[in-house]
């Protein structure tokens, strides 16, 4: 129903529009993916300042009426995340970050892991738990983070790729090969039209599942690259979705 309502939420994208307003792509906390716009914001006086960017997360009060568009009647900082935007690493992986999100999850319904997913990752690249206080100083924004961050998001959206046994037969044991049409790892008997897919590929994917974000694991440049190829060829075929290289 049209009305007012409050709700947490990520700047994915934020655009110009007209002589004073923006137009928002956000992930919020209550309804998923939401389109608002921000009247006047870009007036020097404007009552949102400048905290309607990307990567701001925002306490937000949003009119929504009988168009597309949501209105942004209030707008709160939650975490502005300084020390990502003075960093170029971290600011880069940040908007390959959110532009996975505004891709893959088009939802308007509530999706809570992937939400704290993505403010889990915004804030690591920010410099939290970083010796030097920077997203780029412990690897938050290298690689294998992005990468781990990818098949986790895979995951609360329900596109993540079967990893435990051939995703044609069945077989646990002898997997030597990805196919992203099926959807996983495949054996050497089904492995037509698959790709190579070394066990330390195979060992990267699954511990960066098991383990926290922050925790993600280390792996060659070559395992790195079959595992981002595994991620995007899934995506492509099942959820009809095709990521920028996330690095």
């Amino acid at each position: 129903m049209p009305g007012a309502y409050k709700t947490e939420a990520v700047v994915l994208r934020s655009i110009r529009y007209g002589e004073a307003d923006r137009v928002l792509h956000l992930y919020s906390a209550t309804r998923g993916r939401v389109g608002a716009i921000a009247k006047g914001s870009r007036r020097p006086r404007s009552r949102f300042g400048g905290r309607l960017e990307p990567f701001f997360r925002l306490d937000l009060v949003l009119h929504e009426g009988r168009g597309e568009l949501a209105t942004v009647t209030a707008a709160h900082t939650v975490a502005a995340h300084p020390s990502l935007r003075s960093s170029g690493p971290a600011l880069m992986a940040a908007a390959r970050g959110c532009d996975a999100v505004l891709r893959l999850l088009d939802s308007a319904e509530a999706n809570t892991p992937a939400y704290n997913l993505l403010c889990r990752y915004l804030a690591l690249l920010d410099g939290e738990e970083s010796a030097r206080g920077d997203g780029a100083g412990d690897g938050a924004a290298g690689l294998s983070m992005a990468l781990a961050f990818r098949l986790k998001l895979a995951l609360a959206a329900g596109f993540s790729p079967e990893l435990a046994s051939c995703a044609r037969c069945g077989e646990s044991d002898g997997l030597v090969g990805f196919s992203g049409a099926a959807g996983g790892v495949v054996c050497a008997a089904c492995e037509g039209g698959a790709f190579e897919l070394a066990p330390e590929a195979h060992r990267f994917m699954v511990e960066a599942l098991g383990h926290p974000l922050a925790s993600a694991p280390s792996a060659s440049e070559r395992a790195l690259r079959q595992a981002e190829r595994a991620v995007s060829e899934t995506l492509e075929h099942h959820a009809h979705v095709r990521l920028r290289a996330a690095a």
